[in-house]
């Protein structure tokens, strides 16, 4: 597809397509890579007035985020995208700061342990524990969602079944932006929406799983939560953009919790990328999508 209804969709894709390396140049280092990431968080702007601060949370490193209009007793658990082998809470800091402003809340944005340093299952033991600290906190179940994007959208999804596993209480409202939820890259929309995404390809996304599972299966429920039992889960937004691979992610996900009861409500965003509401000070659609999810959220923490 050349042509895009939204003029501002195919401005942020020139703006993608001019960061990608010429044929033949090298990729990236990892280290690179990471860098790279935490500085185009720092480009971004807070909502006026909100706070962040340094803090852990089950002994995890953590970034707390405090708008103006967030309501005394509410919490985000937010986990962080970048493939489970980058990202941050630097990277992500302008996207989880208007997300927590929308939804009237505080965020607690997790630094989990990143692969291939720290494989499978480290980056869900940690925002486990973290949930656990929220809870010791006197943060209750109820009034907390847990939130992530790509690849800490299918970490949002896998601690919910960690939760469910342990008798622990889920909270009040799981969302996902764009989730990497099978790590087994199944579903023909990485094939059918290669040509159209310009951010994720299935031969990166086998590296990256390949380091970050550490030679566990990939159809662990726990790594790619497509293959759970989804019965009891908190209810779900999911947000995708309809020009991703990851399009197909979604859509099964949002298959499973409907057979299993789940309250779910998915939705697909015409034109849109992966994630695209990082791209908030250049698309009036991410602005939109982040308005929907903070009234969505807003509505589940209660007063």
């Amino acid at each position: 597809m050349s042509s895009w209804k939204d003029p501002e969709i195919a401005g942020v894709r020139a703006l993608l397509a001019s960061r990608r390396p010429a044929p033949g140049e090298p990729l990236p280092s990892r280290a690179e890579r990471r860098a790279a990431m935490d500085a185009f968080g720092e480009m971004g702007s807070l909502p006026p007035g909100c706070q962040h601060e340094p803090t852990t949370l089950g002994g995890v490193k953590a970034e707390r985020i405090a708008p103006v209009s967030a309501i005394e007793g509410r919490r985000i658990l937010y986990l962080h995208g970048g493939a489970y082998v980058g990202g941050s809470p630097r990277s992500h800091r302008p996207l989880v700061a208007r997300l927590a402003d929308a939804a009237r809340s505080a965020a607690v944005s997790l630094d989990y342990r990143l692969a291939p340093e720290h494989p499978f299952p480290a980056a869900v033991d940690d925002a486990v524990e973290a949930y656990r600290d929220l809870m010791a906190q006197g943060v209750w179940p109820e009034r907390t969602i847990i939130a992530g994007d790509s690849a800490g959208g299918g970490l949002t999804l896998g601690v919910a079944l960690k939760l469910k596993d342990e008798g622990l209480p889920q909270p009040a409202g799981l969302f996902v932006i764009s989730p990497w939820a099978d790590l087994t890259q199944s579903h023909a929309t990485y094939d059918t929406k290669a040509a159209d995404d310009p951010m994720i390809a299935r031969d990166r996304g086998n590296e990256s799983a390949a380091e970050y599972l550490g030679g566990a299966d990939a159809r662990h429920p726990l790594a790619s939560p497509v293959f759970g039992d989804f019965e009891g889960l908190a209810p779900l937004l999911i947000q995708v953009g309809s020009e991703e691979t990851l399009l197909g992610d979604s859509l099964m996900l949002a298959e499973r919790a409907g057979h299993a009861r789940v309250e779910v409500r998915l939705e697909v965003w015409p034109e849109m990328i992966h994630v695209w509401h990082a791209f908030g000070g250049q698309l009036g659609a991410a602005r939109r999508a982040i308005a929907t999810a903070g009234a969505w959220m807003d509505g589940k923490l209660g007063g």
